[in-house]
């Protein structure tokens, strides 16, 4: 089985050691995006809505950048820290996924890596084989 990985560059992953997306066969696992800016810092901060929109922009430029894209979705699990505010994130999640819902979980957490950032988001894809893989 052929396995390719994509990078956002982001410090985490050289510190931690993970990459924002991996590619098994025809199985793409999109690992926790958070709503960073695209100049850094955090995107949005108070809205939650506007962070769970840019948690899907990162998720769909990991997708693409593996030959997969938001409608390969089948599964999303989305990490909040204020579960009260559950239909702005819902509303963001639904306009994504309106055509093809995959499954999906929320949870409250304590806290993510910025106290700015109100939600994290994985995916998991299912995409045909590539040829060249």
């Amino acid at each position: 089985m052929t396995f390719e990985r994509v990078f956002s560059g982001a410090p985490w992953e050289r510190e931690v050691g993970y990459c924002r997306a991996v590619r098994a066969g025809g199985h793409i696992y999109v690992t926790g995006c958070a709503p960073v800016a695209v100049g850094g810092g955090v995107h949005a901060p108070g809205d939650a809505r506007a962070q769970a929109e840019r948690c899907f922009e990162i998720i769909r430029e990991s997708l693409q950048g593996l030959g997969a894209d938001l409608h390969h979705v089948v599964r999303t699990r989305m990490f909040v820290t204020d579960i009260s505010r559950w239909a702005e994130y819902g509303a963001a999640h639904r306009a994504v996924f309106a055509d093809s819902p995959p499954a999906t979980t929320m949870v409250e957490v304590a806290a993510l890596i910025d106290p700015a950032m109100l939600i994290e988001i994985e995916a998991d894809a299912v995409a045909p084989p590539r040829d060249d893989a």
